[in-house]
Order: structure tokens, then sequence, then C-alpha cells
């Protein structure tokens, strides 16, 4: 063998050793990125396990603040003036480990208490003399008759009279002149009646007005006002008063509704609230959809004010946008973003709402005795003291972001009679620095996902502008409290009557609810108001000037409705007619 082949031998062989390490090293390779891509998948395993290990506790601690609510809702007190029971822990708590907290002494001027003569000062008051028998009459000693000399007052009582329910049977008189009937032919004269207030119907001013009362202020539905009616001695079945109802709302008190309708537009301050409904006929929708009565009033600007009710099958926005075309100005309501479409206003956002879901992000134990009142309560706040830097570890968010709102709400209640300008520049003075110190410090929290804190720092966040919009003028209010109470009103009634029957059902009890709750708020006799409007209406309803006449804040309505109810000497046959 020559070199030449030696040579070609060991290239050959050096070839397949380098082909072998090659090899090796391709394997080696492939195996240490088949441990990388293990190691990363690995990783985003132990990722993917972590964020689930989160998700699952903040799924746990947000579906316990549930159920802690729901719980509350279900057993507690659901009133916002909640003095919260210590809890389970606190109570096995030896009371030397329990942290003692020091609060500012304060001063409360006690409410006077009411005198009788204030309670029963609007009531006639008649005197029940009690005589002598005729055996006392006579002296014990010369048995001669003993004379009156006077009477002494020994006590008061208070005497209700029920309803008294009366046939009125019209009597119309018809003259003839005799001197004619002589010659042969009869000159008649008859008298003229007033016109029915329902064609072909017994109904009266009174009746109408008396059912409408029990259904509307009292919350009385029918079927318990057919049996009150029973008690009276008659019956008038449900159907009769439902159609009473709806035919004087639409034909007496319509009118009246509108006219109002007319001035709330021209204001430039309004409420607005919804709340919901059922309608059992209704075009298009099955009996257990929900529709909405919607609320709007007038605000603190010193002119009479007016409450309106108007039903609508939804919540869009475009209810509200059309009922309240033609306004512009400011207008305060919650955060539900249906009111952005109503064009030309303001939006002035409710406190109250951002307050209370900060106190509901509150664990039951810690609300201890939190009490969360109105600027128009009677009770008075302590001062409420807003955490330094330095003392935010001993609060949870919740607690602070509350505290920030007590603030406002106390410094809101203590300008409350101060005139509008000059409750204005206070407001600049003492509340800039708090909502300015708030939102600071809300950028700064962090809230689990889901979780009610999170809602609470959002729905802030998402409304800054608006909740800070009542500083833009002293007549706004810090909160659209004062259009809850009027859903209130109408919600303690649904409760009670639980649904409408009709579309037409609905609409009258908007209008109804309207009158009554405008009549409240003008301090009139509501009972009487409803009365003289029946009474007058059927003349004048078609008289713009007699309409006017009717409005709640009119001298007349102000002189006639707001002493004691008088039917009796108000009367269908027997009343002035309206000064037009």
């Amino acid at each position: 063998m020559d070199e030449t082949s030696i040579m070609e031998q060991q290239m050959k062989l050096l070839q397949t050793v380098i082909e072998q390490q090659q090899s090796y090293i391709q394997s080696q390779n492939a195996l240490v990125a088949e441990k990388d891509a293990r190691m990363v998948e690995k990783d985003e395993t132990i990722a993917q396990l972590r964020k689930l290990v989160d998700d699952l506790q903040s799924l746990k601690t947000n579906l316990e603040e549930t159920l802690r609510e729901l719980r509350r809702q279900l057993f507690g007190t659901v009133s916002e003036k909640i003095i919260a029971k210590q809890t389970e822990e606190e109570e096995a708590q030896p009371s030397s480990e329990k942290n003692v907290i020091r609060v500012k002494e304060h001063t409360r001027e006690r409410k006077p208490k009411a005198k009788r003569e204030d309670l029963y000062a609007n009531l006639p008051v008649r005197d029940v003399k009690i005589p002598l028998t005729d055996e006392q009459r006579r002296c014990e000693y010369c048995n001669s008759e003993m004379v009156t000399m006077t009477y002494t007052p020994v006590r008061e009582e208070i005497r209700i009279t029920p309803a008294k329910v009366e046939r009125i049977r019209l009597m119309q008189e018809v003259t003839i002149c005799p001197e004619c009937k002589k010659d042969g032919d009869g000159t008649f004269v008859k008298a003229e009646v007033y016109p029915a207030l329902l064609p072909h119907s017994p109904a009266s001013a009174s009746s109408v007005a008396y059912v409408i009362f029990d259904k509307c202020f009292m919350g009385l539905p029918y079927y318990r006002q057919e049996a009150g009616m029973a008690e009276l001695g008659f019956k008038l079945p449900r159907e009769t008063m439902a159609n009473w109802f709806i035919y004087c709302a639409e034909h007496y008190f319509y009118p009246i509704y509108e006219r109002m309708h007319e001035y709330l537009i021209k204001r430039d301050l309004l409420h607005a609230d919804e709340t919901t409904c059922q309608v059992l006929r209704e075009e298009g929708k099955s009996a257990e959809s929900t529709s909405y009565m919607w609320i709007y009033l007038t605000g603190s600007d010193g002119l009479p004010p007016i409450i309106l009710y108007d039903y609508a099958q939804g919540r869009a926005g475009n209810y509200a946008k059309d009922f309240l075309e033609g306004f512009a100005g400011l207008l305060q309501c919650d955060g539900y973003q249906g009111y952005n479409k109503v064009a030309d206003v303001i939006l002035v956002c409710c406190l109250a709402h951002c307050r209370r879901k900060f106190y509901e992000a509150i664990p039951a134990g810690r609300r201890k005795s939190l009490k969360l009142l109105d600027i128009n309560s009677e009770e008075w706040l302590d001062d409420p003291d807003i955490p330094e830097l330095s003392g935010l570890e001993q609060m949870i968010p919740a607690e602070v972001g509350l505290s920030y709102c007590n603030k406002l709400f106390y410094i809101e209640k203590t300008l409350k009679e101060l005139p509008a300008d000059e409750r204005k520049a206070k407001r600049e003075e003492l509340e800039t620095p708090v909502w300015n110190g708030f939102w600071k410090w809300i950028v700064t929290i962090n809230p689990l996902g889901g979780s009610k804190l999170q809602k609470a720092v959002n729905y802030a966040l998402n409304h800054r502008e608006t909740l800070c919009n009542y500083m833009k003028d002293g007549r706004c209010e810090i909160s659209n409290n004062v259009a809850e109470r009027r859903a209130k009103s109408y919600a303690i009634g649904r409760k009670a009557f639980l649904f409408h029957t009709s579309v037409a059902g609905a609409n009258a009890s908007a209008v109804m609810y309207s009158m009554i709750e405008t009549a409240k708020a003008n301090n009139l006799n509501v009972f009487q108001y409803l009365y003289m409007v029946l009474l007058y209406m059927p003349d004048y309803k078609n008289e713009p000037e007699g309409i006017e006449q009717l409005l709640p804040w009119s001298d007349f309505i102000k002189e006639h409705c707001t002493g004691l109810i008088d039917v009796e000497n108000i009367t269908a046959e027997k009343h002035e007619p309206l000064p037009i």
C-alpha cells in the first residue's frame, strides 16, 4: 500500500470521526433545545398556574363579598343609617385586647319637644259639657236646686269621625209661568245643573278624590279600598275605581300636568331619576318585562317646586331626551350613561352614589357605627377627619374614600342655609382642597379586580368631572337624594299594588303621582287639592286661564287648599267661580 492510499484512508477515517462528532454535537444541541423548550413551557405553566391562583383568590374574595352583601340584603338592615354589630371574632376577642378609639367631644342642640297646642293647632275645637244628673242638682243639705256657676276644663280628647258616604239625588227645579199657562201656553225654566264628572256615573269630585288619595298618597291598592268601602256600607268594585282613576287623570289632571311640564323645562336646574315598574298588558312586551317610571323635578332655585313622573317602556336615554326637549341648564342625576343623550345640559353627578359604593366596599365588621346622613337630616354628624398619609395604614382604602366623601357632606351641611353666591364661594374655599386630596389619593389605589372597591374607584374616576360640577352653581346640591325620595314615594305604592294592568293605568299613575307630590312640595292639603281640581276642571279644562288658576302654586289654590279638608261648604252646587 503506497503512501497515497494510506493518506486517503486516514482522511476518510478523520472525516468519519468528524461526522460522528458533528452528529453527537447536533444531538446534544437538540437535547439542550428540547430542555430549554421544556424549561420555557414549565415557566409558562408556572406563570399560568400563578395567574390561575390569583384569579381564584380574587374570585373567592369577590364571591365572599357578594355573599356578605346578599346576606345583608336578605337578613340585615338595608338603610345606610346602619349600626353594624360586632363580628364573632370581635366578640370572642378579650376586651383588654380591643383597640380603644378616642373621639372628639362635641355638643348637639336638643330638639325642642313638640307641644300639644302646636300639634293640634289646626284642628277645630268643640266643647262638650258634662252636666249634673237631676239628683245631683239637689243640694244635699237643703234640697234646693243648684245653679250652674261655671264649667271647669278637665282634659282634651281627639275624636275621629270615619268617612261618611251619602247618596245625593240632584233635584232640578222646574218653573212655569202661571199667566202664560192661563192662555194655554206654558213658559218653562229649568235650573242649570253642573255637568257630571263622568258620563252616566255616580262619581263625584269627593268620591274620586277619595279613591285617588288612598291609591297614590296612602298606598292602598284597589282591592283594599274595595274592602274599606264595604265597611262604609256600599260596594264599589275595583274595576269601577280603576276606570274613575284613569278617566279623571286623562281628562281633568293631564291638562294641568302638561302646563307644569311647560314650566319645568323653562327652569335651568333640574333633578332626574328613574325606578322600575311592571305593566301586564303592553304591546310588544311580556307581562314579566320591566318598564320604568322616570322622575323629573325642579331644584333649589327659589321658584315653586314641580315634580313630574313620566312612564316609559324602557330605560333608554332617549326617553329622558324627549321629555326634557327644550331644557338647557344643570341636570342633577346619578351616573347612568343614558342621561348623556340629553342635549344642551351640564350633568351633575350625585356624590351620594359614589359614597355608597365606598361604604359597601367596607366589610360589615368594620362598619361599626358608621352613619351616612343626608344634609337635610336633622341629626348632625361629627366633623370627619381625613387621615394623613402617615395614618393610612390604620384604615383600609374604602374607609379612606368614605372619609373624604363624609367630609364633603359635612361641609355641605354647614353651608346649607347660605345664599347661592356665598355658598358657591365657600365651596371653592373649603371643598376644593378636599377634592384635590381625594383625586391625589385615589390614583394610588390598586384594588383587586372585580371587587367592590374597584367598582367604587372606577365609578369615581369615570365621573370625575360630573361629580365636581355641583360647585359651578351655589343652587346645586351635592347629591341627588331629593329625586330618590320622590322615587321612593312611587316605590311604596308599587310595593302594595305590584303592577299596572295597562299602559293607560301606568300613564294615569304618572300624572296622579305628579299632582300629589307637587302638591306636597307646595305645602298643600293633598286631598283638598285633588277635590278642588275635580270640582272646577269640568268647567275650565279647555280654558288656559282656568288651568293656570288650578296650578298648585296659584293664589286661589293656596287660599283654598292650605287648611283642613272642606267638602261641605265648597260643593259642586255651591262654589265660587275661578278668578279669571
